[in-house]
């Protein structure tokens, strides 16, 4: 798949990536020996091949999902600058 410098202009300034006006062809023949890569991809037979999360197959420990309160409000309000009943206080930032 080649890919032309006004193609690539479009994809920079959908992605908001500024791209100076001399790049842009060397970019594109990059991006396009890119595309080229990925299409090779396709033509390897995967029929028997099952999809994968990971390469080591192993199991994340778990742990029992507990609720608890925390039980430290006052602990944790000690660190607000400032405090009203039990709630942080925070300055309006919406008028």
């Amino acid at each position: 798949m080649a890919l032309d410098p006004k193609t690539v202009a479009r994809v920079a300034m959908l992605a908001r990536i500024r791209v100076p006006e001399a790049d842009l062809a060397p970019l594109a023949e990059q991006l396009s020996h890119i595309m080229s890569w990925i299409e090779q991809l396709d033509e390897v037979d995967t029929g028997g091949v099952e999809p994968m999360t990971r390469v080591t197959h192993m199991q994340l420990p778990m742990r029992d999902d507990v609720v608890t309160d925390g039980g430290r409000r006052d602990a944790i309000l000690a660190n607000a600058p400032q405090a009203t009943e039990m709630f942080f206080t925070v300055p309006k930032v919406v008028e």
